[in-house]
């Protein structure tokens, strides 16, 4: 009975040791399958020319970092792109409108290069060339669908923003 008892723990306590080990192996066959799944996504967007990237934190050449509350974004389509962002630092000229202030614009007239990074990622670059202040916007892309944008304006400080990118989706177009 001793005998019967102890071997039916130890087939119980062995099934479970296996169960738990091939559970752990397959989490983490699903972890790399889906980081797999978003590099590849991520790479058609950019691609495609269809992403938006939504800011959630500002960094301002001359000072801290700030967390932003309300949805600022650049959506970027083929033949357009419509940038509603806020700005931190230092203008060399202020506009006359108080309304103007932030980076507002949407241009219909833009060069796009992109450029792999060396280990995963991308970099992309955008000139309009029917805005007047803006010169570029510089995009930093990881696998994993988080990065950066820097804004190069003529007449301010330069400012950067973090955030994550994500499909162009219908309710997200704003014209």
């Amino acid at each position: 009975m001793k005998r019967s008892r102890f071997l039916n723990y130890n087939v119980m306590l062995s099934l479970f040791v296996i169960f738990t080990g091939l559970n752990e192996v397959y989490a983490q066959t699903s972890k790399k399958e889906e980081r797999v799944r978003k590099a590849a996504e991520i790479k058609q967007m950019v691609s495609s020319k269809d992403f938006v990237f939504k800011a959630q934190f500002a960094l301002p050449m001359g000072g801290s970092s700030f967390q932003l509350t309300s949805e600022y974004d650049v959506q970027v389509k083929k033949d357009t792109v419509i940038c509603f962002l806020p700005y931190f630092g230092r203008a060399y000229t202020a506009p006359m409108n108080p309304s103007e202030g932030g980076i507002r614009f949407t241009s219909k007239d833009f060069q796009y290069t992109v450029s792999n990074k060396k280990k995963s990622g991308w970099d992309i670059v955008i000139k309009p060339r029917d805005v007047n202040n803006i010169q570029q916007l510089t995009f930093y892309i990881s696998e994993s669908g988080y990065g950066s944008v820097q804004v190069t304006d003529n007449n301010r400080q330069p400012i950067s923003f973090n955030g994550y990118f994500e499909k162009n989706k219908e309710e997200n177009k704003k014209e």
